[in-house]
């Protein structure tokens, strides 16, 4: 089984192919460069150093959002466009879940922060459990759904969910990663009155290994659509929505 992940959902832009668990190539790049400018010619570069036949892919993992509008256009477009001309499916993997799959078996509760302007944050909490199937790879638990909130709603949460698990006996620290640490980490540290930690620079933002590794687990399970079908969750308006919908109401 091969799988492509894509994913220009955030800062970075990333290609990589995973085949059978091991991951083939990664292509990663977190710099100023628009990803209409960066993602075709890495997905080029990663076909050239594999020899790859695209007609070999199984499937396209895409992030799926939420994240940067015009990003996850790009990513959604190329996806489509591949699974179209491949006639393959398209595996939607949300931006989060890639992004807590970097720290994939932890103990820890992840919670991926992207920025999402005006003092809110993309989020989730997840969790890792012991798998149940003949692969053993740990399974992703969903402990709090992704959603757009305001930091600091987000940081009380969290330590309520920690009072929780206190009575429960499973208390675990949290581990924050994401492009939104370095804009919220101040707040973090202000806010936070339980134990928590920075995930470490190789896997503290978007890695397309991940969405593709995620994707094939996704994939074996059947989670996938049609390209035609294929739509990202942007979780929110933009902003020109936003203001035509005040407009409208004005």
């Amino acid at each position: 089984m091969k799988i492509l992940g894509l994913d220009s959902s955030g800062l970075v832009a990333g290609v990589a192919v995973v085949e059978d668990g091991i991951l083939l190539a990664e292509y990663n790049v977190n710099y100023k460069k628009t990803h209409s400018q960066t993602l075709l010619p890495m997905l080029d570069e990663v076909r050239k150093m594999l020899e790859l036949d695209m007609d070999t892919i199984d499937a396209v993992a895409v992030a799926s959002g939420p994240g940067s509008f015009t990003g996850l256009r790009i990513g959604a477009a190329t996806a489509k466009g591949l699974g179209l001309a491949l006639d393959k499916p398209i595996v939607e993997v949300p931006t989060l879940e890639g992004l807590a799959y970097n720290l994939c078996g932890t103990k820890g509760r992840v919670c991926p922060l992207m920025d999402a302007r005006r003092n809110q944050v993309y989020t989730a909490v997840y969790e890792f459990v012991e798998g149940n199937t003949s692969d053993k790879l740990p399974i992703l638990r969903v402990a709090e759904p992704q959603a757009a909130m305001d930091i600091e709603e987000l940081l009380a949460k969290l330590n309520v969910l920690d009072e929780k698990a206190l009575e429960c006996q499973e208390r675990r620290p949290v581990i924050f990663l994401g492009d939104g640490v370095s804009v919220y980490h101040e707040i973090i540290r202000e806010k936070m009155t339980i134990p928590y930690l920075f995930a470490p620079a190789n896997a503290n933002r978007q890695r397309a290994g991940s969405i593709a590794a995620l994707g094939e687990v996704y994939f074996r399970a059947g989670r996938t659509v049609s390209a035609a079908e294929h739509r990202p969750e942007y979780l929110r308006q933009s902003q020109a929505e936003r203001e035509l919908a005040q407009k409208e109401r004005a």
